[in-house]
């Protein structure tokens, strides 16, 4: 799996703000409003969060994330091993209500 096909899983949803497209790492901005689509489409390919929204991240989802920001209680984190690679995605809610920061990471 790569970010290319995650993202192209996405195609029917808006997104507002793409910040950062790579190979390797993706940050872009969605509208809170829709975030049950993201969440279907997400649970879709990754299975349920490891972190859903409103639980404490363990230690493990600390250490994972790091590197991108983190991950508090009100973000989703999820995560999927596909072969060699490892792939994890962040939903971090604006304090706003209104928009929703994603988060894909390519892990090798």
């Amino acid at each position: 799996m790569t970010l290319e096909e995650i993202l192209k899983a996405c195609k029917d949803l808006s997104i507002c703000e793409e910040r950062s497209m790579g190979g390797e790492y993706c940050e872009l901005v969605f509208l809170n409003k829709e975030i049950d689509r993201w969440n279907k489409i997400f649970n879709g390919i990754f299975g349920p969060a490891i972190k859903p929204k409103g639980s404490k991240p363990t230690k493990a989802d600390l250490l994972l994330t790091d590197e991108h920001g983190g991950i508090s209680d009100n973000q989703t984190l999820f995560q999927r091993d596909f072969g060699k690679e490892m792939i994890f995605a962040m939903f971090w809610p604006w304090q706003d209500g209104i928009n929703v920061t994603l988060k894909i990471v390519l892990v090798r």
